[in-house]
């Protein structure tokens, strides 16, 4: 065997481990359009130098993708609309347990998948669920209705207190009705962005 071959190969080995270590640790199904993008084009790149003898081109090449990769994520934390331009945005794809079929439509994705993601999640009833969310990198998000949620540590306290005092305390029931969560968030960017496509 050819001990150029073998060095090449050793080499790009220990970059290619390099690289990935800067470009992040997302795995495939936490990775974003850009993400995947970069290293389809970095895998394809790694290889090539095996085939030719453009080894330090190919190491040149490689870097500067990692580092194109490092900005856009840069730009994605430093500005909010941009975030949504380059990597999309979360879709509901069920509220207060009816399917969103217009969002389904947008992210061309079937009630058979959806509920194949529901499955993988243990869910058996799409009634019980709140909020669901597409993620952008595939994966759904979820909660479920305040009658179907496991109970907290915070509700047996509180109803403990309930059978021992005879009430809740006030504080208590006023965080539990202004809780606004990382869901609400998403429904109501989608609603002002409705709003504003009306106008």
């Amino acid at each position: 065997m050819d001990f150029n071959l073998i060095w090449k190969t050793v080499l790009i080995l220990v970059v290619g481990l390099i690289l990935l270590r800067i470009g992040g640790r997302r795995s495939i199904s936490q990775m974003t359009a850009p993400h995947t993008i970069i290293m389809i084009m970095l895998g394809t790149l790694l290889i090539h130098p095996v085939k030719s003898k453009g080894v330090l081109s190919t190491i040149g090449i490689s870097f500067i993708l990692i580092l194109s990769l490092i900005i856009i994520e840069l730009i994605e934390l430093k500005f909010n609309g941009l975030e949504s331009i380059i990597a999309g945005k979360a879709k509901i794809v069920i509220e207060n347990g009816e399917i969103n079929e217009k969002n389904l439509k947008k992210l061309r994705l079937t009630v058979d998948q959806l509920e194949t993601h529901l499955r993988q999640l243990s869910i058996t009833s799409i009634s019980d669920i709140e909020y669901a969310t597409m993620e952008v990198n595939g994966q759904l998000g979820y909660t479920l209705k305040k009658e179907k949620q496991a109970a907290t540590k915070e509700d047996i306290q509180n109803l403990i207190q309930l059978i021992q005092t005879g009430q809740l305390s006030i504080q208590n029931e006023q965080s539990m009705d202004s809780e606004e969560n990382i869901f609400t968030e998403i429904t109501n960017k989608t609603n002002s962005s409705n709003k504003e496509m009306t106008k």
